[in-house]
């Protein structure tokens, strides 16, 4: 509650059998949520979840196999698609290297192509007001092109070449937020942005 207190309405059972990592909110009140796990309240569900906002499982979300790694950032687009990152390199036995997005019934979005995508994990994201989503994580490249720890993709899952972060961090980028400007605010183990 806002008094700090449990809400004792809210019962997700057994809940997820390990880590939680990432947490949206859609906005008809269910919860998406990423992580570690393998099952929530005792059915299988790969890493990532819808709950109803009383903690159950919403079963009308089916991600199939799900991830093969964890998920650890996500976020909901104005369509209500979402857009997951992680370590995974698979989504429902579909290659997704570290990103993919997802439709609101948890089938993957095959329009959503990031080739090659990331070639080390992703942390955290962010969507821009225009749809493109800046990423950040422990990578090097992405879809082969340089990009250490940053790196800003189009709707489409390509990459954005006009974003252009120099030799970006020096070390893992964890938390990203966009302001109301459109700059970006990123936070992580870093000591030097492009030097």
């Amino acid at each position: 509650n806002s008094d700090g207190s449990l809400d004792t309405t809210f019962n997700p059972g057994t809940g997820a059998n390990s880590e939680v990592s990432a947490i949206a909110i859609q906005s008809d009140g269910k919860i998406i949520i990423g992580g570690w796990f393998t099952t929530y309240n005792g059915t299988g569900r790969n890493r990532i979840a819808r709950i109803n906002s009383d903690g159950s499982l919403d079963t009308t979300f089916n991600p199939g196999t799900g991830a093969d790694e964890a998920v650890y950032a996500l976020a909901i687009q104005s369509d209500g698609k979402i857009i997951i990152g992680g370590w995974f390199t698979t989504y429902n036995g579909t290659g997704g290297s570290r990103i993919a997005r997802i439709n609101s019934d948890g089938s993957l979005d095959t329009t959503f192509n990031p080739s090659a995508g990331a070639n080390e994990a992703v942390y955290a994201l962010a969507i821009q007001s225009d749809g493109k989503i800046i990423i950040g994580g422990e990578f090097t490249a992405y879809n082969g092109t340089g990009r250490n720890n940053i790196a800003r993709i189009n709707s489409d899952g390509s990459l954005d070449t006009t974003f252009n972060p120099g030799t970006g961090a020096n070390s893992g980028v964890s938390a990203i937020a966009i302001q109301s400007d459109g700059k970006i605010i990123i936070g992580g183990s870093f000591t030097a942005y492009n030097g």
